[in-house]
């Protein structure tokens, strides 16, 4: 599944085409990809067409494109969902394609967005926007200046932010962490503690700073808690400028290209290779049906906090 740094590209691709751009048209045509959308709000087609879109935002793993002070356009990619680029003469024949927007733009002229969705895990819906909780935009998109800044759709309200918002909570976030008995691994994938962290980036962040994904977080002292969050940052960041990770054909940014961060993957994906750290062969556990890599001389699992030491799980 897509996670923060293939969504962010995703929109960070869209947002010039998108931005002042009306939508002229849109055809719908596999209503699967609208799973998210309630009919009893409006028929999709009739609540997009005509509008004009002011940004692209991000959240996570949600972006969403505002069409007013009080809606939106959701989208999430699922599992193999592509938001692609597209002239008004390219062939329409991508067998995939599950909706297509018609754009005008003021400077590109006509563009179109298919969005394309091989699993049909992913989904476009219409939804209305509800103020921050706490005043600040509610999303990335690089610009906090417009009326829709600080509203977020109902759909993404229950969403935690990002380590990469500006607004992201260290203190509430380490918080968090030092009262989850549960494994730090399922908590860095709580959508409810910090967004946009999946199982590759999670694997990642904690092989960085030699945890084991099973240790209760509780256990971790607050100062390791802080390195892992500068780790998820750094590998959040790296993977952002690489393009994000692509192990096929099924994530690809709005020209259909893939990133290439699958090349500096330390842990995800390395059974059997050395570690490169010390040279021990990784291993591939199972983890709630999927899979965690780590190295099992550098991420051992400490059983219990020793008195007056905080947890190192090295």
């Amino acid at each position: 599944m897509p996670e923060l740094p293939e969504v962010e590209v995703v929109r960070a691709g869209l947002a010039p085409a998108v931005t002042g751009a009306r939508i002229a048209a849109v055809d719908v045509l596999d209503a699967r990809a609208l799973t998210r959308h309630d009919a009893a709000s409006g028929d999709f087609e009739a609540l997009t067409t005509g509008v004009t879109i002011a940004a692209a935002v991000r959240r996570g793993k949600f972006m969403w494109l505002p069409i007013g002070a009080n809606r939106a356009i959701v989208g999430h990619l699922g599992m193999s969902g592509q938001m692609l680029l597209r002239s008004p003469e390219h062939p329409g024949d991508d067998r995939h394609a599950r909706v297509r927007i018609h754009l005008e733009h003021p400077e590109h002229g006509e563009l179109r967005i298919d969005f394309v969705d091989q699993r049909t895990f992913g989904s476009l819906a219409v939804d209305g926007m509800v103020p921050t909780p706490d005043g600040a935009a509610a999303g990335f998109s690089g610009d906090v200046t417009g009326e829709w800044a600080a509203s977020i759709p109902t759909q993404v309200a229950h969403i935690a932010r990002d380590p990469l918002d500006p607004a992201f909570d260290d203190e509430l976030f380490l918080e968090r962490m030092s009262r989850r008995a549960s494994g730090v691994k399922r908590v860095l994938l709580d959508q409810g503690v910090v967004s946009g962290v999946g199982n590759i980036y999670a694997d990642e962040s904690l092989w960085a700073v030699r945890l084991h994904g099973e240790q209760p977080a509780s256990t971790i002292s607050k100062r390791r808690a802080r390195e892992l969050l500068r780790a998820v940052r750094d590998v959040l960041g790296k993977a952002l400028d690489e393009g994000g990770t692509s192990f096929d054909a099924q994530y690809v940014n709005v020209n259909g290209a893939s990133g290439y961060f699958a090349h500096s993957l330390n842990a995800y994906g390395r059974e059997g290779l050395p570690c490169p750290r010390c040279g021990t062969p990784m291993v591939r556990e199972a983890f709630m049906n999927r899979s965690s890599h780590r190295c099992p001389r550098c991420q051992r699992l400490q059983r219990r906090r020793e008195p007056g030491r905080a947890a190192t799980g090295r």
